[in-house]
């Protein structure tokens, strides 16, 4: 009986080793909008992002289009704002506004925020 559990043992820890390193990888921060996609309306300015894009956006099988479009629609509304701070772009900002221009939208929207 005590073998038996444990041969369960080392199974179950195995299992879950192998599980763990099949995992998808952690697609990333979503773009902060500032709450504009859940309706808060227009902004005065805007903040910067915490964390470059990750695969969630990079990834074309893995974008979603909600995600996507969110980013696409707050960087058409507001990418000629200043930023709150009255800091310039950040080098993690202008990788933002990269994939937006390299989503396929125009370049003068974001131009401020590339420089």
């Amino acid at each position: 009986m005590r073998v038996l559990l444990t041969v369960l043992a080392r199974t179950a820890t195995m299992v879950a080793l192998v599980a763990g390193c099949s995992a998808d990888p952690d697609p990333g921060p979503r773009f902060d909008d500032g709450g504009a996609s859940e309706g808060a309306g227009e902004i005065a300015c805007m903040q910067h992002q915490a964390a470059p894009p990750g695969l969630r956006y990079t990834d074309p099988d893995r974008r979603r289009s909600r995600e996507v479009l969110a980013l696409l629609r707050y960087y058409t509304a507001n990418g000629a704002k200043p930023y709150c701070d009255d800091q310039a772009a950040t080098e993690v900002d202008r990788r933002w506004a990269r994939l937006y221009v390299d989503l396929g939208a125009d370049r003068t929207n974001v131009a401020a925020v590339l420089g």
